[in-house]
């Protein structure tokens, strides 16, 4: 009789265990209705800047997250957590991964440190990544001005609301209609307006406007303001405050005899006037099988120079203009919206040349080919 006993309340104690288990929030718990498929918990010392989560998202999943304790940063009147510190008159004079936060927040990046944007964590938010690739979390901060003290913090990953699979553009050869009887047809340098030869041509896009125009954005390129008025006043402001003044306008270039049609810029957070990602794009007045041909040339400003046409003051642009071609292809990658990727060296490659300002520059010849991902088709109601 004792035995009998003994193994019932052994039993009872399995199940209850076995019970306990089942209702402790694990690994893919659900966050507000939706089943997390990857959850992981991170100590950030005071000194770390970034951390590798090892976690691979796709477009459009979220990350939610939790954070505990605080930083003590020399000179602040007092601790902070997670959201960071107010931004007060010396943090003008601060280099922060992200500008827009507090010194001392928590903020994310997905990618490479050369092409990603970092963004706001924080003490608890939800927030979708726009593109796919590695999550990085770390501390609003500068490797030379470190905090004392920790945070904890817990990272869940939800499933994406809208549904489809992801993945990286494909590699291939040759994309089908670009070749060089398609190029016979492109210039293979913008020009000013009195026709000065300046920036080569060096991508394509294949795809509606509408497609184009959701790729970059996705990216987290901006639209470039086409108002010239009062742009240095706004750019002297933007520089002091170290606000990425995105939108600073471009001067018009030419292609097919009429200024570009779009711009985007990707600004960088700490001297936006002096260095950003730009590029001008314009639409070919024709088709590769079928398929509206975005036309572009993308540059990298890192400084200033005399232009030498007027002896104004004019950007200067890195004159390994590769770099940014493969800035433009890694950003616009990861969004997901990209079906195939190619490099195509059309006849007579621009391999040296200058700028419509004077400024030179150098290349392999070779142009950026993107073909964007078709739209699904919604499927059709009735007969």
């Amino acid at each position: 009789m004792v035995r009998v006993r003994l193994v019932s309340a052994v039993l009872i104690l399995v199940a209850a265990h076995s019970l306990l288990l089942a209702q402790a929030p694990g690994p893919g718990a659900p966050v507000n209705g939706r089943q997390a498929v990857a959850t992981k918990e991170f100590t950030l010392q005071g000194a770390d800047v970034w951390t590798d989560t090892e976690l691979v998202l796709k477009p459009g999943q979220h990350i939610a997250v939790t954070a505990t304790g605080s930083l003590t940063y020399a000179g602040a009147k007092s601790a902070n957590g997670p959201d960071g510190l107010s931004r007060a008159f010396k943090d003008l004079l601060r280099i922060l991964p992200l500008n827009g936060a507090g010194r001392g927040a928590l903020i994310a990046r997905v990618g490479d440190a050369d092409y990603a944007q970092p963004f706001l964590l924080g003490s608890n938010k939800d927030v979708v990544s726009p593109v796919g690739g590695k999550l990085w979390i770390g501390i609003n901060q500068s490797a030379s001005d470190t905090g004392e003290g920790s945070y904890e913090v817990e990272l869940k990953i939800l499933p994406a609301e809208a549904t489809g699979s992801w993945g990286l553009a494909t590699p291939v050869d040759n994309i089908p209609g670009v070749d060089n009887s398609l190029f016979a047809k492109i210039p293979r340098r913008i020009s000013d307006k009195t026709g000065n030869p300046g920036d080569m041509v060096n991508f394509l896009i294949l795809g509606t406007e509408e497609q184009m125009r959701k790729v970059f954005t996705t990216a987290g390129w901006v639209k470039v303001d086409s108002d010239v008025r009062e742009t240095l006043l706004k750019g002297a402001i933007a520089s002091l405050s170290k606000e990425s003044y995105l939108t600073m306008p471009m001067s018009p270039l030419y292609l097919f005899g009429r200024a570009q049609d779009f711009g985007w810029a990707h600004a960088e957070p700490i001297a936006v006037v002096a260095s950003r990602n730009h590029l001008r794009i314009w639409k070919a007045p024709f088709t590769a099988k079928g398929q509206t041909v975005w036309v572009g040339a993308a540059t990298h400003d890192i400084g200033f120079e005399k232009d030498q046409r007027n002896d104004n003051l004019t950007h200067r642009i890195d004159p390994d203009i590769d770099l940014e071609r493969k800035y433009v292809e890694k950003t616009l990658s990861g969004t997901g919206l990209v079906d195939q990727v190619s490099h195509f060296l059309p006849n007579r490659p621009v391999k040296e040349a200058k700028t419509a300002t004077g400024g030179s520059f150098h290349s392999n010849g070779e142009v950026l080919v993107l073909k964007l991902i078709e739209p699904v088709a919604e499927p059709r109601v009735g007969n």
